[in-house]
């Protein structure tokens, strides 16, 4: 009898350290994928670490259409994953309302509090939802083309072809990218240097998401979602002024970049969607 006991109590002791590994703690399951059903895959796209030779294309039109070419892939993958993020915060906005976030929820909150730049200790309420819906939102293809165009010298420049910088943003710990030869004596700001062109989009986007000095683009962008209408380019740059210090000027080359762009875009862009489809399966 004394042996049965025995037994049974290692039995159940060992069951016992086992049961967790066997019960799936609640909410810690995958996304629910029909959340994002009605939205195109997330594509998998090449991880550039150079850029092409833009500077030997004397050909305007060829180097411009080439820039598009390579660029446009990558801005529309990432505005879809930005697009799955957005599902998924509508679809945890439901629950906060029914009062059902999960563990994984909050943990997908605590993730884009951090990644679109929130305070750590911001209370999960209506107005944390308000917030991250503003910001999560994808950019205009044609605006993140043309800044990328201007900003670089059509993939030309020293920052773009040394440091894959396309945007011409800046970072201020030492060594963190490329000293600009016209820098003021006592200045800390280097343009940042990236270790794919990939990576300089994703930064771009993310700043144009979270930095304060674009807070009316947001605002703009989120009438427009408020109203229905269209995200487009030519209505948001207006919240670019603080991009550039000369301001307005700055804008209204960009107004023109569009004007003058935009039938080449819509021709590669044709081009590469005719790509996609005649993929197999």
């Amino acid at each position: 009898m004394r042996l049965f006991t025995v037994l049974l109590f290692i039995v159940l002791s060992i069951a016992a350290l086992l049961l967790p590994w066997f019960i799936k703690e609640p909410g810690l399951k995958a996304p629910d994928q029909s959340v994002t059903a009605h939205l195109p895959a997330i594509p998998e796209v090449e991880v550039h670490r150079d850029l092409p030779d833009f500077m030997s294309m004397t050909d305007v039109t060829a180097k411009k259409e080439a820039f598009f070419r390579f660029l446009l892939p990558l801005i529309k993958a990432e505005n879809i994953r930005i697009l799955h993020d957005r599902a998924y915060l509508e679809a945890i906005y439901e629950r906060f309302k029914n009062n059902e976030l999960s563990a994984a929820d909050k943990k997908q909150l605590a993730e884009w509090i951090n990644s679109y730049r929130l305070e750590d200790d911001i209370a999960i309420d209506e107005d944390l939802f308000g917030l991250l819906k503003r910001r999560i939102d994808i950019i205009p293809e044609m605006m993140v083309l043309v800044q990328a165009a201007n900003e670089s010298g059509w993939g030309t420049s020293r920052f773009s072809r040394k440091g894959l910088n396309l945007f011409g943003q800046w970072c201020y710990s030492k060594g963190c990218g490329l000293v600009p030869t016209g820098r003021i004596e006592g200045g800390r700001h280097e343009v940042a240097q990236f270790n794919s062109v990939n990576a300089s989009v994703k930064s771009y986007m993310r700043n144009i998401n979270t930095h304060g000095a674009y807070l009316d683009l947001r605002l703009l962008r989120e009438q427009k979602r408020l109203d229905n209408a269209d995200i487009r380019a030519r209505d948001l740059i207006t919240g670019l002024s603080s991009y550039s210090e000369r301001g307005e000027e700055y804008i209204d080359e960009l107004r023109a970049m569009i004007r003058i762009n935009r039938p080449i875009v819509e021709r590669v862009s044709e081009e590469l969607n005719t790509q996609d489809t005649a993929k197999p399966d």
